[in-house]
């Protein structure tokens, strides 16, 4: 099961070059503006250099229109989410010790999804916002049942398993509501949430995730020492008079709202919590405070470049992100449960 394997103590820490962590944020922000630049420039509709001058001069020209006001906010959010669950995963990481641990494991997203498809099923989606509060409503109360689990028992395992559970059930909710939709045009918003997309997002869409996420962020940054005291043992950190309880408190909370917000702007996008904090895990020496900013960075960069890969990849409809990730994030998992199984037999 994907949060009862957990990776031996020590194993493969250390491992890689480290590198200091403003070099290695730099770096990856440079990669994210790159990214981002791809994103906007390059789409179904093309343009020519002069058109593209006349965007940059002339925002309110038509092809200004097309970049600043439909591919910008989008690249905008892509980025925010990704940065959100690439820094959600890399705090449960971190407080469960368990390299295969997503935002997903503890039941936020399925949860989130369960109050976004209440919404649409009940016909909220003619009001302004109604389905991202939804959303992120169902993510305050999956993460307000986790932190009460979190203060009452100390094991990790019994985290985890409450948050399967919680994924099963709200998983499950899903599928009734999704069966028992009133018509067929909800049906299709449904699933059109659920499989996640960041399409016709515009800047308020940006600036409603971007008040959650930030309040999220400061949770799990203020965890971040605690994270790093946890590696070596529940046991040691508690001798070293560190607020366990408190701890998971703030990381769960934390990580609640990040991923809440990722959800109420995008609907439902799995993995990248998952791979982000592993392309920069060698180079911060597997330290659970200091991959908190990079695995935003790269968070950011992976949903951004999955996003664009919906775009130009040709099919007849374009593909939902939550697709794209699926794609390229399965393999990945997959990979990292073979590392896991062959550290925990050795």
């Amino acid at each position: 099961m994907l949060g009862l394997v957990r990776r031996r103590r020590g194993a493969r820490s250390g491992q890689g070059r480290a590198m200091s962590l403003p070099r290695l944020c730099l770096l990856m922000a440079l990669a994210l503006a790159l990214a981002a630049v791809l994103a906007i420039t390059l789409g179904e509709t093309a343009f020519s250099l002069s058109q593209y001058g006349q965007a940059l001069l002339q925002p309110a020209s038509p092809p200004g229109e097309v970049l600043w006001t439909i591919r910008a906010p989008r690249v905008t959010v892509a980025a925010l989410v990704g940065a959100a669950l690439g820094m959600a995963g890399a705090t449960l990481q971190g407080l469960l010790r368990n390299p295969l641990a997503d935002p997903g494991v503890l039941g936020v997203s399925a949860v989130s999804g369960l109050g976004a498809a209440l919404a649409i099923s009940a016909g909220l989606a003619v009001l302004p916002g109604a389905i991202e509060l939804s959303a992120l409503a169902g993510a305050l109360v999956a993460g307000g049942a986790v932190v009460v689990v979190a203060a009452r028992f100390r094991e990790p395992e019994a985290l985890i398993l409450f948050g399967v559970a919680l994924s099963a059930f709200g998983g499950a909710l899903t599928a009734l509501v999704f069966n028992l939709s009133p018509s067929p045009v909800a049906t299709a918003e449904i699933l059109a949430w659920l499989m996640g997309s960041v399409e016709n997002r515009d800047l308020m869409d940006a600036l409603g995730a971007l008040v959650p996420m930030a309040i999220g962020a400061l949770l799990c940054l203020r965890a971040g020492a605690g994270l790093r005291m946890l590696t070596l043992g529940e046991d040691a950190a508690r001798m070293s008079a560190l607020p366990m309880a408190r701890l998971r408190i703030y990381a769960v909370a934390g990580s609640a709202l990040l991923t809440g917000a990722a959800v109420a702007a995008s609907g439902v996008i799995g993995f990248v919590g998952l791979a982000a904090p592993h392309l920069v895990r060698a180079l911060v020496r597997d330290d659970p405070k200091r991959i908190l900013w990079p695995a935003a960075l790269a968070g950011a960069l992976l949903v951004v470049l999955a996003d664009l890969a919906a775009r130009m990849i040709p099919t007849e409809q374009e593909l939902k992100l939550g697709v794209v990730t699926a794609l390229f994030g399965a393999p990945v998992f997959a990979l990292l449960a073979w590392r896991a199984a062959r550290s925990w037999r050795s």
